[in-house]
This record gives structure tokens, sequence and C-alpha cells, in this order.
């Protein structure tokens, strides 16, 4: 009831203050009367219009609302709660216990966190989806027409060897790699000229233009620190450590590398051998069933 009251009142006063606005010779009656027959214990003057002495015009009138002010607005009821005060006298509702109760492992903060009672917990009741391979590799790709761009535009030098630490500094690949570099073959009608590279891994394409052009990809290996060592060789030098060595690769993964990385970042390819090259076209033959 109250609350139509109100809804009411405020209609009129801004209907009022219009009024006013409008005409500041402009005394409302009604707005008194309905004010002092609803609130009885308020000022007979519900709304009073105040103009500026500086200025003559209308438009310097303003009229005030004693229902409706700025320091009148407040959030809605339960929007802000206060925190929960525990151990603050038995009148607050949480003084001694704090809530916990009597004895017990809860009450003493001693049970495990995801603890049911005894209940099978909702971590075993929900079923497993998936699951991450850890030994999964992440090699970053680059394409051949990329590489020739680069190095028409002088950024890399390809009379010597181009190794993943070269595509790094030459941006040709981003700075964050994770296990290596994927040679593609994008673009790989632009390699006119021999080139050789070291990468992780490379594709059939890319690898057949690159030997047609009559340069080499070779496959090497890094494990983590090898890969760090190779990139960023300042790193250790800040440390104050030495370059770590080579590690071989795991058995898993000798059948998809050529050789071990070098380092430091070399300069000079390493040329196949007779027995590399016929062991390279075997691998990539199908055996006859």
């Amino acid at each position: 009831m109250f609350r139509r009251r109100l809804t009411s009142l405020l209609a009129t006063s801004i209907h009022q203050s219009s009024q006013i606005y409008r005409n500041p010779n402009f005394i409302s009656t009604t707005t008194a009367i309905s004010s002092s027959s609803t609130f009885p214990f308020q000022s007979q003057q519900s709304l009073y219009s105040k103009t500026n002495p500086n200025n003559n015009n209308n438009h310097g009138t303003r009229a005030y609302s004693v229902y409706l002010a700025l320091n009148d607005l407040a959030d809605n009821k339960g929007s802000n709660k206060k925190r929960t005060r525990k151990g603050r006298g038995i009148g607050s509702g949480k003084g001694k216990t704090g809530g916990r109760g009597h004895k017990g492992q809860r009450a003493r903060g001693s049970h495990k966190a995801g603890f049911e009672g005894g209940q099978t917990p909702l971590r075993r009741r929900l079923p497993k989806r998936g699951f991450k391979n850890p030994f999964s590799l992440e090699f970053q790709p680059v394409g051949l027409g990329k590489i020739a761009k680069l190095i028409n535009a002088g950024k890399i030098d390809s009379s010597e060897l181009i190794t993943m630490k070269t595509l790094k500094d030459s941006a040709a690949i981003g700075k964050q790699i994770r296990d290596g570099v994927r040679l593609m073959g994008r673009g790989a009608e632009h390699i006119k000229w021999p080139i050789h590279l070291e990468v992780s891994r490379v594709t059939v394409r890319a690898k057949q233009a690159v030997e047609a052009a009559g340069g080499s990809v070779r496959k090497v290996y890094y494990n983590k620190l090898g890969f760090r060592a190779l990139l960023k060789p300042e790193w250790f030098e800040k440390k104050g450590r030495l370059l770590p060595k080579a590690a071989r690769p795991p058995p898993k993964q000798k059948d998809k590398v050529d050789s071990v990385g070098r380092l430091p970042a070399p300069t000079k390819p390493i040329l196949f051998t007779q027995e590399e090259i016929v062991a390279a076209s075997a691998a990539s033959t199908p055996s006859a069933a």
C-alpha cells in the first residue's frame, strides 16, 4: 500500500516540477493538500521552486522535491551482505563453536578436502573423458615459400646452413617454439636454388622440392635443454654455464631423425653418406607383403 502511494506521489512531484519549470509563477495547491493528508508530519510545501537571481529567463528555474533526492538512493536490499564474524559472542549466533558444532573431525578442521563422509565422492562418480598423451610433440610449421621470401629480402643467407635458430632470428617462425620446427611444402615452386636446412621434421613434398633444386634437408634431434641451447645460447652465458652436450634420441624417435643436433648452432651442412641415402630410401619405400 505504501509503495502505491509513493509511486503516485513521485508522479505528482514530477508533473508539478515540469509545470514550475515552464511557469515560475505557478503554485500548486493540490500537492500540498495531498501531502498533508498522506504525511501530516511533513511540511505543507512539498514542492518549491528556486530561481537564479542573475538570470531573468524562465530556463533558470529549478524544482526540488522532498520525496526524491540523491542522498536517498541506495542499493537493493540484500545486494550488499556483510561477512559473517565468528567467535564474537553467543548473541551473534556464530560464537563459541563458530557454526562447526561439537567435536568430531569436521569441527577440528582435519578432514580431507572432497571427503563426503564415506560415500563415493564426486570426482569418482563422474566418468573419465579423453586423455593427454605425455609423449606428444608439437612442431611449429614453416613453409618453403616463406623461406624463399626471406632469402630474397636478404634476411637469410642461402649460402650457409639454415638452422632453426636462423629461422627464429629471421622471424620466419614465432618465439614460442615448443619441440621443434616442421618444414612444409607450401610455396615449393619458389625454391629455384640449392639450400641446406636442419629441422626437426619435414614433409615429403618439401624434401622433394629442396632436393630437386640441389639442396638437402636433415632431420636433427634436440632434447628440451639442447633446444634451448640452440635457440638461446646467451642464456647460458648469462648464467655462467657451459653449453650442454647434444643428447641422443630415445628409441622411439631413432627412425624419425637423421642425426643428433649439433651445439652451438652449426653453419656448415653435413652431407649425407651413401649408406644414409640407401637407408632413407629403404625406410620411405613400403615393404612388399
